[in-house]
Order: C-alpha cells, then sequence, then structure tokens
C-alpha cells in the first residue's frame, strides 16, 4: 500500500519560526495519488445492506422519482421506462444494466500530467470546502464572497498537494451570474493546474466552460471526450425529485465525456426518514437513478455513486455535520457504493461559526467517517463552516495539517533491514544510551517525520517567548505567505491570450445567463 517517494515535493511547509517563515521541507513524499490504507468497515450486516439496495430499487419501481425536465423523461420513457406526467418510474433492468455499463476506473485530466486522478475503489482524493457564499478570515472578517476570495482561495489549494481537484470554491458574487462562469473556468485554468470543476447551470453555459477548457489544454474533440477534463457535482433534490438544471447537467455532462458526481444531499428527520437506514436507501435510489439517466445517454459515460447524508439538529432544525449519524451515514453509503462497484464521494465539514475546537471536531469526525468507508473522493475535507455558509482560510490550513498526515499514513511504513537498524541504531547504543547520535538517526533526522504546516511543538517556555500564539493565528500568516506570492502554474501566452479573448468575446455577446 506503500505510496513510492517522488522527486516531487508535498507542497507542505515545515513548523513556521517566530516571524513567520516557513522552509521548504526535504521530504519527498507523494501526496499527489494515494490509496486508501485502511480497510473498509460497514455499519450494517450484509444481509441488511442488501435489503437497503433492494428498497432503493423498490423506490424506483413502485414509488418513482419526479423529474422536471422534459428531455430526461422522454429518455427514461425510451428505455421502457413508465412515465406518468412528471413521475418515472425506473425498472430495475434498466438500472442494472446502466451500472453495467458505467465505468469502474476513470482516468481524470488535469492541467499537468503529474496531477492527473484516477476515480476508482481505493483510491483517495481530496478536495477543499466548496460552494460557500460567504468567505471568512482573522484579518478581514466574514464577508460575501468576491472575485479576490475565488482566486487567493485557488492560490491556497494549488500549493497543498494533497488537494487534488479543484472545488466550487466560494461564489463570487460581485462578478454578474450571466459572467460569472467565463471568470471561474480562467480563474481555475490560470491559477491551478489541477482537475478543474464546472457547474451545471445551463447548457449554454456549460458548452462555453467546455470550449474554454478544451482550447486552453490543446486538446481536440475527440481527446476533449475520450477522458473527462472537468467535472460537476449533481445533487437530487430531495425527497424523490430531480430538478431541471441538474438532469440536463447530467446528460450534458454525459454526452461530452466529462465527469459527473451524483450527490444526493439527505438531511435525516428534514428531507429524508430520521434513521440512518431509511436516509441512506432514500439516497441511493436517488444516486441510481441519475446514475441510470447518464448511462441511457452515453453507455460508459464517467458517473460517480454519491451522497452526503447527516443529520438535523431536531432542536432548531439546522443541518449538524461530523455527528455519529454522519459517520455511520457514511459507512452505509460504503456499503452501497461497494454493491454497485462505482467511484464515490462523501464529505466531511463543519457546522460551527468559527474555526474552533468544535470545527475540529467535527471535520474530523466527518473526515474518519470518509475514510472508514472507503471514500474515493472526500469533498469539503478543509476550510467548511457554518454548514457550508462559509469557507474559512484558517480552516483551511489547519485542516491541510490533518490531511497532509493521513496522506503520509497512506505513504506506508517500510520495515527492511536500514529501517530496522540492527547495525545502525540498536546495536550501536548501549543500555541507557540515547539514539539522538546514532548512523541511522543522523542518516534520517532531516526527512524521517512529518514536518507540520502549523502545529508547534515547542515547550510552554519556548512558546511564550514567541508570543504565545495559538494555532488559528499561526494559520494566517500561513495563509498571507501563500497568497502574498501570487505563485502561478507555467502560462501557456498565446493560449492565455486567446482564452481572454474569448471571454472578452462572449461578454461583447452578452455572456450566458445561468438557467434555473
Amino acid at each position: 500500500m506503500a505510496v513510492k517517494q517522488t522527486a516531487r515535493t508535498r507542497s507542505g511547509r515545515r513548523r513556521g519560526r517566530a516571524d513567520g517563515a516557513a522552509p521548504e521541507s526535504l521530504r519527498k513524499v507523494n501526496y499527489r495519488q494515494l490509496r486508501n490504507p485502511f480497510p473498509a468497515m460497514a455499519v450494517f450486516s450484509e444481509d441488511q445492506a442488501e435489503d437497503m439496495h433492494q428498497s432503493a430499487l423498490y423506490i424506483l419501481e413502485d414509488l418513482g422519482m419526479r423529474v422536471l425536465l422534459p428531455e430526461a423523461r422522454a429518455i427514461f420513457a425510451q428505455s421502457g421506462a413508465r412515465v406518468d406526467g412528471e413521475m418515472v418510474f425506473v425498472g430495475r433492468d434498466i438500472v442494472a444494466a446502466a451500472l453495467a455499463s458505467a465505468p469502474k476506473s476513470i482516468p481524470c485530466r488535469a492541467g499537468a500530467r503529474d496531477r492527473d486522478v484516477v476515480m476508482e475503489l481505493g483510491n483517495l482524493v481530496f478536495q477543499a470546502g466548496a460552494g460557500a457564499p460567504h468567505a471568512t478570515d482573522l484579518v478581514r472578517g466574514r464577508r460575501p464572497g468576491s472575485a479576490s476570495d475565488y482566486i487567493e482561495y485557488l492560490q491556497l489549494t494549488q500549493h497543498f498537494d494533497v488537494f487534488h481537484m479543484i472545488s466550487p470554491q466560494v461564489e463570487p458574487q460581485d462578478v454578474p451570474t450571466h459572467l460569472r462562469h467565463y471568470f471561474t473556468t480562467e480563474a481555475q485554468l490560470t491559477w491551478s493546474d489541477k482537475f478543474p470543476f464546472t457547474f451545471a447551470r445551463g447548457t449554454p453555459q456549460v458548452m462555453d466552460c467546455f470550449e474554454m477548457i478544451r482550447n486552453y489544454r490543446g486538446v481536440s474533440d475527440d481527446a476533449f471526450r475520450a477522458h473527462p477534463h472537468t467535472y460537476t457535482i449533481i445533487n437530487t433534490n430531495s425527497p424523490r425529485t430531480l430538478d431541471i438544471p441538474m438532469a440536463q447537467g447530467l446528460i450534458d455532462f454525459a454526452r461530452h465525456g466529462q465527469m459527473s458526481i451524483v450527490t444526493p444531499f439527505t438531511l435525516m428527520g428534514a428531507m429524508a426518514p430520521i434513521t440512518v437506514a431509511g436516509a441512506v436507501t432514500l439516497s441511493h435510489a436517488e444516486a441510481l437513478l441519475a446514475i441510470t439517466l447518464t448511462q441511457l445517454v452515453q453507455p460508459g459515460a464517467p458517473v460517480c455513486y454519491g451522497t452526503f447524508t447527516s443529520n438535523v439538529d431536531m432542536k432548531s432544525g439546522a443541518p449538524a455535520f461530523g455527528t455519529p449519524s454522519h459517520f455511520q451515514a457514511s459507512l452505509a453509503a460504503g456499503q452501497m457504493a461497494r454493491k454497485i462497484g462505482l467511484p464515490w464521494r462523501s464529505a466531511a465539514g463543519s457546522a460551527s461559526n468559527i474555526n474552533d475546537v468544535q470545527a475540529a471536531n467535527e471535520n474530523q469526525m466527518g473526515l474518519w467517517g470518509c475514510l472508514m468507508a472507503g471514500a474515493t473522493v472526500v469533498i469539503h475535507a478543509a476550510g467548511w463552516l457554518e454548514g457550508g455558509l462559509s469557507v474559512s482560510y484558517e480552516k483551511l490550513i489547519t485542516d491541510a495539517e490533518v490531511l497532509n498526515m493521513i496522506a503520509e499514513l497512506c505513504a506506508g511504513a517500510e520495515a527492511g533491514p536500514e529501517d530496522i537498524g540492527y547495525d545502525t541504531a540498536i546495536g550501536e547504543v548501549a543500555p541507557q544510551g540515547h539514539f539522538f547520535a546514532a548512523s541511522q538517526t543522523m542518516a534520517r533526522y532531516n526527512t524521517q517525520f512529518y514536518e507540520p504546516i502549523v502545529h508547534d511543538y515547542a515547550n510552554f517556555g519556548t512558546w511564550s517567548e514567541r508570543g504565545a500564539r495559538d494555532a488559528n493565528t499561526r494559520a494566517t500568516d500561513v495563509w498571507q505567505d501563500i497568497v502574498a506570492r501570487k505563485a502561478q502554474p507555467g502560462l501557456d501566452r498565446d493560449r492565455l491570450a486567446a482564452l481572454q479573448s474569448y471571454t472578452a468575446k462572449r461578454t461583447a455577446e452578452g455572456g450566458a445567463p445561468p438557467e434555473s
């Protein structure tokens, strides 16, 4: 399960000095392609999980789902599904055929080949907190998301190798909605070389984004369709509804060979049954219908199974994350994903309003639920607060610390003769001696251990002399340092000029308003 060392560093940083500066780490561990080293856990027995799967199929056959897009209903009808008004009833044979054609391994093309990711069971892909209308940090406070926030967030996630995909990030609300997709796509292409995201907000916007990505990457139409060069996230409207933009997004992405991550967002006790088993069963049914639509449009279209199931606080009705029920729901979703064999998405996250111990506890509880469940993609793995209403710069840094340590676990531990150190360590040190000067220690002291980004291992006296600065304050130094560098991956000036020309042309033509 070990990941081989490469010449590329992990883009983490050593523990900051008193002035906030941090030299590059000497460690050479590959954080860019990870395998989950943990055995998958189950919360239900195999018989119980099978009952949930069968119940989901009965939901689609007998209760049906409301599908608001006429084109999607027509596609289902042509496949033999029963359509009654806006209700679609899909037989298990149609679902089975769709699952058989859906790819079990999906190679995804990033801007740089060494940042490509493969979506398949067993792989582990992290993504930062996403889709928030607000940004917050200790310097500027909480504010509506802006174009500046969007670019800064890209800089931060580009800096850390442990973030493998660009997330929907934070909404740049100062950019008009009919032009926003031009801004976000251009920003992703020029500030990051990772796997980009495209919102499914209507065919015109999606086609614009596809053209921008295809041309900037310099790939042909056939090459673009052959592998995903971008992805979207498709949320059903639980319970049992697929709306127009989401259905259209499934169709558009499938037709052009781009990846959809299907994610019912079900909160136990609100838009889903109050039990883990009931909520996951409903989510499973909704995901199966959406996955089936992609395969009816284009057999073999890249699609990921997904779930985001947690509970509400029954006193306030507010979403809660990182709870025991959230953890159990992730384990149950993993059982459903393994039944159908598809790569799948789960999520961490926090309902805390600031980056405090509640935020850390909730995010780590949710994160470990994803890891123990065997999730392929972990969304909202860092930076997500208020149940998704804001992203925090400091939290992104403190959560990246945890993700880096998990990536270290993915790299495994070696136990060869040099690692055991019979001659270079154990045999050199006399009883009651120490290993500080042992040959093995001297050869490895700069590279053996993970070096933290923001954690401070100094004793109390030294920490006090340095100003008694807490982790949030140190995290502020880290993100400010990264943002100040304004680092960008290598830019092709001709393609950049063409990209900007395209944006200017489409803007002059009126852009493309999102479809509702």
